[in-house]
Order: structure tokens, then sequence, then C-alpha cells
């Protein structure tokens, strides 16, 4: 299966509602094409906050 992974801080994390926020990373400068962002929400209580570094993983299951 196809997999993808690559790390980034988090930027931002919004608070989108009471079940969940959104952590974020972009390229605020659009000066580097190769800058992957991401923007994905997950459920509260997750502890991240804006400086920490992570990996994102993507994966094709089926």
């Amino acid at each position: 299966m196809a997999k993808h992974a690559f790390e980034a801080p988090i930027e931002f994390v919004a608070d989108i509602n009471e079940v969940k926020d959104c952590l974020m990373s972009q390229d605020c400068t659009q000066d580097n094409p190769g800058a992957l962002w991401f923007n994905i929400d997950i459920p509260k209580g997750h502890g991240f906050v804006a400086g920490d570094r992570v990996r994102v993983t993507v994966e094709k299951i089926s």
C-alpha cells in the first residue's frame, strides 16, 4: 500500500467546536515550493500546542 510521511511543526491549534480542534501548518511566505502543509481536525484532549513537532502520515488502506 502507498504511504507517505513528513515532519513539521504545528503552527496553530484552532478551537473548532466542543468536540474537535484543528491542527495546522502552512508555508506562510509561499516561497518554498517544496513545503508540505497540513490541516487536520482531531478530537479534543490531544494535548498538542503550537510549536510541537509532529509526523504526519497518510497511508492508503484499501
